[in-house]
């Protein structure tokens, strides 16, 4: 897919950081919420929003799956130098492009609290606590197929990885970038040596 140099981003690290996002927001919406009676009372409140957290976490799971399964088949090699983004780049991009509409979820999350307490922060902790799971579902895939899942970042414009204007994904080695399979920190090496890489260009053939 394309000559010459390229970027790439890490998919799962893309779903990790919406879901650690909505999840911490969700969190923190419904913790101001418990200070507010709302029409409801806060124990009608935590029901409804217990059962909204199960929704949204399945629905959040579910969603595009069956896109994500077909993309991460389908995925070719990585052409033979690109540029790899570090993770802390691609979750710097995402909360960029989502800061403001992160603030506004956490405000109207906590005046819904009016009607019901805390639901509407638990219906956003649930929607992060399903994209986290994705997340772990895509690094199984990573370490079954011992391939890391990349994405050119102008084709996922700082949202879904999966969402259609993206072409295809792209795979490199399990060692490439510094994010673990499902887009955590890669952990230092036994002896808290921490493993040498090139920082720029990657040959993706070589990993």
């Amino acid at each position: 897919m394309g000559r010459g140099a390229y970027a790439l981003a890490r998919v799962a690290v893309y779903v990790r950081t919406a879901g650690t996002a909505l999840w911490w927001t969700g969190v923190v919406a419904a913790g101001t919420g418990l200070a507010v009676p709302g029409l409801t009372g806060r124990r009608v409140g935590l029901l409804g929003g217990a059962a909204l957290f199960l929704v949204a976490a399945a629905v959040a799971f579910l969603a595009r799956r069956r896109r994500c399964t077909g993309l991460a088949g389908s995925a070719s090699a990585a052409g033979k130098w690109v540029v790899l983004h570090d993770r802390a780049v691609t979750v710097r991009a995402w909360l960029r492009r989502r800061r403001w509409w992160l603030a506004a979820a956490f405000l109207a999350a906590v005046a819904s609290s009016l009607a019901a307490p805390a639901a509407g922060g638990m219906l956003l902790a649930g929607t992060g606590a399903g994209l986290w799971a994705k997340a772990v579902w895509l690094g199984r895939w990573e370490r079954r197929n011992e391939k890391l899942l990349w994405v050119r970042p102008e084709w996922a414009d700082g949202r879904s990885p999966a969402r259609g204007g993206v072409r295809g994904w792209m795979t490199t080695g399990p060692l490439a970038g510094d994010a673990a399979p499902g887009g955590a920190r890669r952990r230092p090496a036994p002896g808290g040596v921490r493993e040498r890489r090139p920082r720029a260009r990657v040959t993706a053939a070589a990993r």
